[in-house]
């Protein structure tokens, strides 16, 4: 289900710049900056990885843009220039709780200061009628920024890219068991597109623990990224619980986790760990940043 309609960008001038050139520069800087990875990929090459993994985080880029590079860096690397097209689907939480519980886009494409993006209508079908839990939503993504700051940061690493798409996916619901079916379902249609011409990233979008001092955000988030690093939901969703980490999107790395485990990914590996503390210096009340790969 797709309609005529484009999103607007709702966080532009917010979480990153309205301003083209502006945008384009603190994106530049979040490689190359004092947290960020210290290189940029400059050549993209033309052979890369079908379907790679990624946690990266979605607060505003000055603060959490660093890390965030890490993914992207090394998405690049492994992707390369996609053959045809490149397919990202991104699951990010439901941060205002409206709309449906598990939302596709019926946008025919999302716009940022950097250009458009078209959705992925005929992947985002396959995925509805695999899993009854999809619903196409409007309202789900009307005011979310979670998906919404990914895609500056794909239109400007994969610029010269013949082809992008996207398939948003909104999560209100994340407990594990809605997170397993929707990863099962993607899992599903992904095995099903053998053209080999295709490639394709997920994106879980999630921060950590929320304003809590450095410290103790420190101690949660490394027991939950150890559980990430073996890829052990049953574990994962233990130390959510008993740790109490305030973890926006723990359903979106909860379903990349499961659904790296279906396309035999053995580990997630921790590309950074930061806070926003470590960008501003004041530690007494932080939030935490990871970038993670699934190999």
């Amino acid at each position: 289900m797709s309609s005529s309609h484009s999103r607007n960008p709702v966080v532009a001038g917010s979480f990153y710049p309205a301003d083209k050139e502006d945008l384009s520069g603190l994106i530049r800087e979040s490689f190359l900056g004092r947290i960020g990875p210290g290189r940029y990929p400059e050549t993209l090459s033309s052979e890369g990885s079908l379907v790679e993994c990624f946690i990266v985080p979605h607060a505003g880029y000055v603060y959490s843009g660093p890390v965030a590079a890490y993914s992207y860096l090394r998405a690049a690397e492994l992707i390369g220039a996609p053959r045809e097209e490149l397919t990202i689907i991104i699951l990010g939480p439901n941060h205002y709780g409206i709309g449906s519980g598990v939302a596709l886009s019926p946008s025919k494409s999302w716009r940022t200061p950097l250009g458009e993006i078209r959705v992925n209508s005929e992947l985002s079908d396959k995925i509805s009628r695999r899993c009854g839990l999809v619903d196409f939503d409007e309202i789900s993504h009307s005011r979310e920024h979670s998906i919404e700051v990914q895609l500056p940061f794909i239109q400007d690493v994969f610029l010269d890219s013949k082809k992008i798409s996207i398939v948003p996916i909104c999560l209100m619901l994340q407990d594990r068991e809605t997170m397993t079916e929707v990863a099962d379902a993607i899992h599903r249609c992904l095995a099903e597109l053998e053209d080999k011409a295709n490639s394709f990233l997920i994106l879980g979008s999630s921060d950590l623990t929320h304003y809590e001092p450095q410290e103790s955000a420190n101690s949660k988030d490394r027991k939950l990224l150890s559980a990430v690093e073996s890829m052990d939901v049953s574990e994962y969703y233990t130390v959510l619980e008993t740790e109490q980490v305030s973890a926006c999107g723990y359903g979106a790395i909860a379903a990349v986790m499961h659904l790296s485990k279906r396309l035999g990914k053995e580990q997630g590996i921790v590309l950074k760990y930061a806070t926003s503390g470590d960008v501003i210096g004041d530690k007494s009340s932080v939030v935490g940043y990871s970038a993670v790969h699934f190999a």
